[in-house]
């Protein structure tokens, strides 16, 4: 509460906000009482709301395997492992501006893919070159995460999946990254395992919003020999104390990369943590949201940026939320 602010007025009204603390104490005792068993009545919706929420990610799993045929297929396109017919190419674009396109441009591009197949002839390209890195480098979300030398990796990256908790298990979500045969580690797939709850707090039942990310667990990476781009290699020189003579010593040390992202911080147990380890878990829980939610879901539209524009027209009329302050919490909630 904030103390005794929002004291009424001689004219009845509210001119401040109310502590609800000092709103409650001023309740005569038998009102009091009653607004206690409402306060009971709370707790119970709260506690079938945590359970529409676990029959909701139930659903969510069952039309999980409905999505997943059509999800392989879209892998099976963007590999070249499979080509699409003429049919299934179809499509009618609303945009006029786009199938309006001159003439005379159509020509001058005709013309210009003549000369270089003359000069240089080229083979098809197989399936959509890049298509995920592509989107990586889209979404200012991944791409503040991506360096350059993790876009040579990257380019080796056929699928990403969302698996969800079977029943009965705790709730959770993984992520998959299933990535073809490379120069760079072993692993055909790595993984992101989320885990959530759905149950309102103990301590503070009325704050309950649906099911929330609570912690994740990476993977381990079989990095080939110096390949590990994740840690870089430093010399340092050294001066023995005694005999004056100086050593060059090299150590790893951590280095910025997207595959930081599957060696997490991971969260207390206390809920004891500083500042800095907050934000990257929080933020982490977000961007794992985001794949979740977003890029898995409706990747093709990120990779031509119309989802962008989406995600920037909501962003426009939610408002900027940057300039809030308080206590930042890890956890991230589901939103279904």
């Amino acid at each position: 509460g904030k103390g005794e602010q929002g004291m009424q007025n001689p004219g009845g009204q509210m001119d401040r906000p109310v502590s609800f603390h000092f709103l409650e104490s001023m309740l005569p005792k038998v009102v009091k009482r009653r607004v206690h068993a409402l306060k009971r009545l709370q707790v119970q919706c709260a506690n079938i709301e945590a359970k529409f929420y676990e029959e909701v990610h139930e659903l969510e799993r069952k039309y999980a395997a409905l999505y997943q045929p059509l999800f392989e297929k879209r892998r099976d396109i963007v590999t070249g492992t499979v080509e699409p017919t003429d049919e299934e190419c179809e499509w009618h674009s609303d945009r006029e501006e786009e199938e309006e396109l001159a003439e005379e441009v159509k020509e001058k591009a005709a013309i210009e893919d003549a000369k270089k197949e003359e000069a240089t002839p080229e083979e098809d390209p197989k399936g959509i070159p890049e298509f995920w890195l592509t989107i990586f480098k889209s979404v200012d979300m991944l791409s503040d995460m991506l360096q350059e030398h993790d876009e040579p990796i990257l380019k080796h990256l056929k699928d990403i999946q969302v698996k969800f908790s079977e029943p009965g298990q705790p709730m959770s979500f993984t992520l998959e990254f299933h990535f073809e045969p490379n120069g760079y580690f072993n692993n055909a797939v790595l993984t992101k395992v989320y885990k959530m709850k759905s149950e309102p707090d103990a301590s503070d039942p009325f704050s309950f919003e649906g099911p929330e990310i609570i912690d994740c667990e990476g993977c381990q990476i079989d990095w080939h020999k110096g390949k590990d781009v994740t840690v870089k290699t430093i010399k340092k020189k050294q001066k023995h104390k005694g005999r004056g003579t100086v050593r060059t010593v090299t150590k790893q040390v951590p280095n910025d990369s997207f595959f930081n992202f599957f060696n997490p911080v991971k969260a207390s147990p206390d809920g004891e943590m500083d500042e800095d380890s907050e934000f990257t878990l929080a933020t982490d829980f977000e961007i794992g949201h985001f794949f979740r939610e977003r890029i898995v879901p409706r990747a093709v539209l990120y990779f031509t940026g119309e989802a962008l524009e989406d995600d920037e027209s909501e962003q426009d009329e939610d408002g900027d939320d940057d300039d809030d302050e308080g206590d930042f919490d890890p956890k991230v909630s589901i939103n279904y």
